[in-house]
């Protein structure tokens, strides 16, 4: 069901837009994949970096996607700075594409990963401004920020965006730990403001 807030604009308006932007990522991310050249087991398990890069690329897209979901249905006011964090947010995730291809082309690339590891802390720290702005609209806006104060997650997955970013730069399978570990945390959608959609 659709929201208004008094110019016009919904939050289901908001998000079927951001759910179009969601889908062309995810799209354009697996044309990324590469038809192997010949027919030979070897020519497919080259494609390994990238099918890895692109599993946590799509369950990372994936989980903001259902997390942006539970989200606008906290509020039923759509604001100017709501609008803006949110193409914010879709701006750093519209880079995953491309730094997905490039990291899974040059695994164990200092800069690709780098690249990769900053796009995703860029992603994480948007979606954190983001969410609050739109919870600032809540009724429930207190009882959402103490749930969302029982856990660390969002921290502990920025610390460890930028855990891979220096690691990067000294070795990259720290970065890929690293980047690992947020794809797990995340790996079963936040419910936490589930219990406050209006």
């Amino acid at each position: 069901m659709d929201h208004s807030d008094h110019d016009g604009m919904t939050t289901g308006r908001l998000e079927a837009f951001s759910d179009g932007v969601f889908a062309i990522i995810i799209t354009i991310t697996v044309f990324e994949l590469k038809i192997p050249s010949d027919t030979s087991f070897a020519a497919l398990a080259s494609l390994a970096p990238f099918f890895i890069a692109y599993l946590i690329s799509f369950q990372t897209v994936g989980a903001y996607w259902n997390n942006h979901h539970h989200l606008l249905r906290t509020t039923t006011h759509v604001s100017t700075g709501m609008m803006w964090a949110n193409l914010n947010l879709l701006f750093w995730l519209s880079f995953i594409p491309f730094t997905t291809g490039w990291l899974g082309a040059n695994h164990g690339g200092a800069w690709p990963t780098a690249l990769y590891a900053a796009v995703l802390f860029a992603s994480a720290f948007s979606y954190t401004i983001l969410q609050y702005v739109v919870i600032l609209h809540s009724e429930h806006r207190n009882e959402i920020f103490a749930e969302l104060n029982k856990s660390k997650k969002g921290l502990l997955s920025l610390f460890c965006y930028l855990l891979a970013i220096l690691s990067a730069f000294i070795h990259p399978v720290i970065s890929d730990i690293a980047i690992g570990i947020v794809a797990l945390l995340w790996f079963i959608p936040d419910s936490r403001i589930a219990k406050f959609i209006s």
